[in-house]
């Protein structure tokens, strides 16, 4: 059973991936998709994708596959899940729910229970509830700091894996929050008179990672048989973005599509938009918070070995 926000889909809240064991080749790792990049799903040994869980395609044996329930612009934070009309991450579980209940119908309870131990989960979230919720809501954040914040946030993921793994998951990868202050939109919106990287909120970033990574580790310790990495993207966008030349790119500051500070994919930025680039692979960033194709692949191929643990 596997659970994902793949490729074409803007991903801007978690997302969990469940990959059932036979659908992943050894020794082969993921790519996965967390808020502003992604980790290509054949790298991780993916040869389908799996289908979002409310489209049509989510039924019959094609549930085997696994099913996406993210949901863009959800994050942890489930009040800013709602004000952005997406899909909280507590309905995504009561998704998920369901899904088990169709996966006994089609495998066998034994069956379906020995996919659901033996997959693989990823998750990703955290970049919306800062980005578009946190740094724009005076109402927050006046009034809680990010560190107040990110263990908010934090508390949640931790409430989520714990529900994940009573309901079976053993493998469970999640993904850390990306250099936020290297994204165009976030230089344009708060980086002022700052050059390169707004620091403030990168340091929010890795305040973020830190709790992340704790608690994770407290995680793997208390729930017997549980296999949990962070996948840590925030050292290799940020390099892509300090040394783009190293990768073999020309651009890092603004995007590809439109103007390539302030558009995105979801709704602005599609390669028919005025000042579009003809020459995408050049680019670090599709639009402005999104990484091109090209830069995904780099990022994904630099995560590869931290997911091997969770293939055995």
């Amino acid at each position: 059973m596997r659970q994902a926000q793949l490729e074409d889909l803007p991903v801007t809240g978690p997302t969990f991936l469940q990959i059932g064991p036979g659908d992943f080749p050894e020794p082969s790792i993921a790519r996965t998709h967390s808020h502003h990049f992604m980790i290509r799903a054949e790298t991780l040994g993916f040869t389908r994708y799996a289908p979002a869980y409310l489209s049509p395609q989510a039924t019959g044996k094609n549930l085997l596959i696994g099913a996406n329930f993210a949901s863009a612009a959800s994050g942890y934070d489930e009040k800013a899940a709602i004000l952005n009309h997406a899909i909280p991450l507590s309905q995504q579980l009561q998704y998920y729910k369901e899904y088990q209940g169709k996966l006994n119908k089609i495998a066998g309870r034994k069956k379906a229970a020995s996919i659901i131990k033996g997959a693989l989960y990823i998750l990703s979230g955290g970049s919306s509830d800062f980005i578009q919720n946190y740094y724009t809501n005076p109402l927050i954040n006046k009034f809680v700091t990010p560190d107040q914040y990110s263990s908010f946030l934090v508390d949640t993921f931790s409430s989520f894996v714990k529900d994940l793994y009573k309901l079976g998951a053993r493998k469970i990868g999640v993904t850390s929050l990306p250099p936020l202050g290297c994204l165009p939109a976030t230089r344009t919106l708060f980086g002022f008179h700052e050059n390169g990287c707004v620091t403030r909120i990168n340091n929010d970033a890795q305040g973020f990672n830190k709790k992340m990574n704790s608690t994770a580790a407290k995680l793997q310790k208390q729930l017997p048989g549980l296999k949990i990495v962070v996948f840590n993207i925030f050292k290799p966008l940020y390099d892509l973005v300090q040394s783009p030349s190293n990768f073999g790119f020309t651009e890092a500051r603004r995007g590809c599509c439109g103007t390539g500070i302030v558009e995105t994919t979801s709704l602005l930025c599609n390669p028919k938009s005025l000042g579009t680039c003809s020459n995408a692979t050049q680019y670090v960033f599709w639009d402005s918070v999104h990484p091109s194709e090209a830069a995904n692949r780099v990022l994904a191929d630099a995560l590869i070995v931290q997911g091997i643990n969770l293939i055995g």
